[in-house]
């Protein structure tokens, strides 16, 4: 649907998108997130063709954006973070207006008006003036253009700014259902809304890719080894003895909690569970289990770690992402420095041989 292909933009001797490559597939809804001065907003407008790259390109369902704009950008509808509306125009005046700029036919423009002040919730509202609307409802309106003519990509940027919780609500509960019809690209920096709305998430940092996956993905490719927190109504001594039974742990802190409760921090092997074993061991011990959860980092750990200027340095920078790019990388530092290892055995043979 969407393919981004080593995409550079570039003011001077700064890039401000640098290598950039990522797939949106049909029918899903994309969280894109990035710090600020990252290049989101940078890489939706070159992706929207408001902006061109110094190298790279853009295809949207197959055509591309500099060779072929006006086919791409019919498959597109744009919410940029300040919506372009009209102040001096009512909410159905505008619609008419936009509807007319997207060349939908006369005879169902009325209906095409229609459905999506329906569908964003405005309908009450065709006769109102936009300048004296509220910025929630401003909102609205510009998603209701975007949504016009039912395009098969729909990119928002930040479409829940200014609006109250109950809006806020709504609004995703909207953006859930344009999946059904479109693919979809949300940019947002409430990364809770992201986490709830979207089914893959694209992390950017330094205008490179610095990971693409599932929600429950990310968690699993940074979290690494699983950590299982429990509460049992014992003593620690009890307690470390059930665990010593189970070779999959690879470590353990025990904490007493009150006079008859202790709780531990389980680590175990990635997709190791040992939940079932450990629950029959501690009641063949005759430890009642009160609590047992896994403990996973959030997408706000998650994202801090990935944009962290320190550890986001150049060399990062300029490599390509992938879903798997972090896994790569820590087995190109192992690979290197089993290399390193290996040249430094030879050395010390070759100084024995002489």
């Amino acid at each position: 649907m969407i393919e981004v292909s080593h995409l550079v933009k570039k003011y001077g001797s700064h890039y401000a998108v640098n290598d950039l490559s990522f797939r949106v597939e049909k029918g899903q809804i994309y969280g894109f997130l990035g710090p600020n001065g990252a290049g989101k907003s940078t890489t939706m407008n070159i992706i929207t063709g408001y902006l061109a790259p110094t190298a790279g390109e853009v295809k949207i369902n197959g055509h591309d954006m500099m060779k072929e704009p006006e086919e791409a950008k019919r498959c597109i509808g744009y919410l940029p973070e300040m919506p372009p509306v009209y102040p001096d125009m009512t909410v159905g005046e505008y619609l008419r207006f936009a509807a007319q700029l997207k060349r939908i036919p006369s005879g169902k423009r009325e209906e095409s008006i229609e459905e999506v002040m329906k569908m964003t919730r405005i309908l009450d509202m065709k006769d109102r003036l936009i300048r004296n609307l509220s910025k929630g409802y401003k909102q609205r309106v510009g998603l209701s253009q975007a949504l016009l003519g039912s395009p098969e990509v729909i990119i928002l940027d930040e479409p829940t700014v200014g609006l109250d919780p109950k809006q806020i609500i709504e609004i995703r509960d909207l953006i859930k259902s344009l999946k059904d019809k479109h693919t979809v690209i949300l940019s947002s920096h409430i990364l809770s809304e992201v986490s709830a709305i979207c089914d893959q998430i694209l992390i950017i940092s330094k205008g490179s890719l610095a990971a693409c996956d599932t929600p429950e993905g990310l968690t699993r490719l940074m979290t690494g080894e699983e950590e299982l927190e429990i509460t049992v109504k014992g003593t620690p001594e009890e307690l470390q003895s059930v665990l010593d039974g189970l070779e999959e742990i690879e470590g353990s802190s025990l904490e007493k909690i009150s006079e008859t409760q202790t709780k531990a921090v389980i680590k175990t092997g990635e997709n190791c569970d040992i939940r079932e074993k450990l629950f029959y061991l501690l009641a063949d011990a005759r430890l009642p289990l009160m609590d047992m959860h896994v403990t996973a980092k959030s997408l706000e750990d998650i994202f801090l770690e990935l944009t962290d200027s320190e550890k986001n340095t150049g060399e990062k920078a300029g490599e390509a992402g992938g879903r798997k790019k972090l896994r790569l990388g820590r087995k190109k530092e192992e690979a290197a420095e089993a290399k390193e290892s290996e040249e430094a055995q030879e050395g010390t043979d070759n100084d024995s041989d002489l």
